[in-house]
């Protein structure tokens, strides 16, 4: 169940003794970032602010996430469970989100594939404006739009042509290449590859 301000007093909170636990995942890139405590003040808040907040049962009081360290979590999303005996937030984070400085509170958990692809789109990203001397990514922006869009053309004739011939090792260094290019390229024109799965989506959709 999406969650609104109408619909918040729905949830199963006398079962939980008035808490329900809330998991926090990246919208972007999937990852789960930390587990948290709301009651039905806690969850008002979040949806009247945008800003994930918690009921602390150390504190006995709420506490928005990164109320002191400027690391707070932008709500995309928040929805109930099937029971609606838990909850499940969708950020974007402003910084790493452990209080060990750590992006996710499961520093050492496996990260799903998606997660590593949004994690080079964000340092991609990152080199936007570095010194062209300081990666082979820096320099590709440099020599702007029409020379990154070269590299993609390139890029996606040799990955057809490993395909064609049935070269399969080939075919993953050449897709690889491929669609670091394409990430390149995206972010230059201040796109992102979000835009290019919302597209998907809809069309899924029609």
């Amino acid at each position: 169940m999406k969650m609104t301000t109408d619909n918040i007093t729905q949830l199963s909170w006398e079962k939980m003794d008035g808490l329900l636990p809330c998991i926090v995942q990246n919208a972007s890139s999937g990852k789960v970032l930390m587990q948290g405590y709301m009651n039905q003040e806690a969850l008002a808040k979040t949806l009247e602010s945008g800003q994930v907040t918690f009921f602390s049962r150390s504190k006995q009081r709420l506490w928005t996430k990164g109320e002191s360290s400027g690391h707070v979590l932008n709500l995309v999303d928040i929805s109930a469970d099937c029971d609606q005996d838990s909850l499940l937030a969708l950020v974007h984070p402003q910084g790493p989100t452990c209080h060990l400085g750590t992006e996710s509170c499961w520093a050492h958990s496996k990260d799903p594939a998606f997660t590593f692809v949004a994690n080079l789109e964000a340092l991609l990203a990152q080199r936007k404006n570095a010194d062209p001397e300081s990666s082979y990514t820096a320099k590709l922006y440099s020599k702007g739009i029409k020379r990154i869009a070269q590299k993609v053309g390139e890029e996606g004739v040799e990955t057809a042509l490993a395909a064609t011939v049935k070269d399969l090792e080939e075919l993953k260094n050449e897709s690889a290449d491929l669609l670091y290019h394409l990430i390149v390229l995206l972010q230059a024109s201040d796109l992102s590859l979000n835009d290019v799965i919302e597209v998907l989506k809809q069309r899924h959709q029609g």
